[in-house]
């Protein structure tokens, strides 16, 4: 989840993320991940939220975690899943893999928290074999028929938000940028999460696969 070495909003995060499953996230990464076979490496892997949906089909995954406490976490879940899970520290702009190795790249709400998300995807269009895919959850920049909350997002991102939230921007178009990085976005879906949080600034989400080029 986290970009680097934010203590108190990791235990936050550690806390927030089963409530937040409970109320429809678990069905989010069940679809992120369904379908997915080979190796897979994540990003931001967090406190280990994703492990235990990672279909049987995958050969191993290599999860990473830049921040110590999740990553603590994180190493105490791989422990409890079937398919085999390797967390490591270190951050998404540098994964530690050959080119083209991974048949899959995850990224679930991270990449509204790396410092620059060109570079982290560029990184793992490096990582993943052509032809492999892209699994993208993510909050992002509203809807243009929203002018309003994309305002407030602006003012969000620029003022107090990144610093209380983990470095966490809450407009970015993520969906762009993984475009402009080198993959063909093949499904993007947008919805507001929790359902019927319209004025969260977090709520505008997308759920989507990308094939590297």
């Amino acid at each position: 989840m986290t970009a680097g070495r934010h203590p108190l909003f990791a235990r936050f995060y550690a806390w927030l993320r089963p409530r937040m499953d409970s109320h429809g996230g678990a069905e989010l990464r069940q679809r992120l991940l369904a379908g997915l076979s080979g190796v897979a490496v994540e990003v931001g892997a967090g406190d280990g939220g994703n492990f235990a949906h990672y279909p049987v089909t995958v050969a191993s995954v290599l999860a990473v975690e830049p921040e110590p406490y999740l990553r603590q976490l994180a190493t105490a879940t791989a422990r409890t899943v079937e398919v085999p899970v390797e967390v490591v520290d270190a951050r998404a702009e540098r994964v530690p893999l050959p080119d083209g190795a991974a048949d899959a790249a995850v990224a679930a709400l991270v990449l509204c928290s790396v410092a620059d998300q060109s570079v982290v995807l560029r990184e793992l269009h490096r990582v993943v074999r052509p032809g492999g895919q892209l699994r993208f959850l993510e909050h992002v920049q509203a809807p243009a028929g929203r002018p309003g909350m994309r305002r407030t997002q602006r003012l969000l991102d620029a003022s107090i938000w990144p610093r209380l939230f983990g470095g966490c921007h809450c407009g970015r178009d993520t969906g762009t940028a993984i475009a402009a990085a080198g993959f063909v976005v093949d499904e993007l879906e947008r919805f507001t999460f929790p359902e019927g949080a319209s004025l969260d600034p977090t709520g505008p989400c997308v759920l989507g696969r990308a094939t590297r080029r």
